[in-house]
């Protein structure tokens, strides 16, 4: 979906947060990846990557924001809020967004390995499950992505994956 010119600024406000959350993502040494989930103007949760803290291949940012925001709203349906994530959801995370019931996804930077909204998947707009979610891609593209490039370009020189 296009971005209008009246959302792009309100976008990149809250991407921006996100991109703090990946900041600290690579401050811990996770893959740093950074969630935000909004209800109106109203942040309810604000998450990164905790896999290697917390010993947890579901501790993906979207997830712990998932739970922090229902947590806050007192629901399970996420119903009014808007999910901003630095790197594009892949299939875990983008089936939690449909239960989760959340109508609004903003990304920066396209996962060519696991993308599940866009890139290898559409799961978000797949006419055969029974909720929907709306996508905006590309918001802050280059420092959400450049994070990534950094992050992986720094264990690649260590010789890790």
């Amino acid at each position: 979906m296009q971005m209008s010119e009246l959302e792009q600024p309100v976008h990149e406000y809250f991407m921006r947060m996100a991109l703090e959350q990946a900041e600290a993502a690579l401050a811990s040494d996770e893959v740093p990846v950074g969630a935000v989930i909004v209800h109106g103007e109203r942040v309810l949760a604000a998450a990164h990557n905790q896999r290697e803290m917390l010993r947890d291949p579901t501790a993906h940012a979207e997830m712990i924001a998932i739970t922090q925001a229902a947590e806050a709203l007192g629901s399970w349906r996420l119903e009014g809020c808007a999910l901003y994530v630095t790197l594009e959801p892949c299939p875990m995370c983008a089936g939690a967004i449909l239960q989760a019931r959340i109508p609004w996804l903003v990304y920066g930077a396209p996962d060519p390995k696991a993308g599940a909204v866009h890139t290898l998947y559409q799961m978000l707009e797949d006419d055969r499950l029974n909720h929907r979610t709306q996508s905006v891609s590309g918001v802050l593209l280059e420092p959400c992505g450049g994070i990534l490039t950094k992050f992986f370009r720094h264990k690649r020189s260590l010789g890790k994956k």
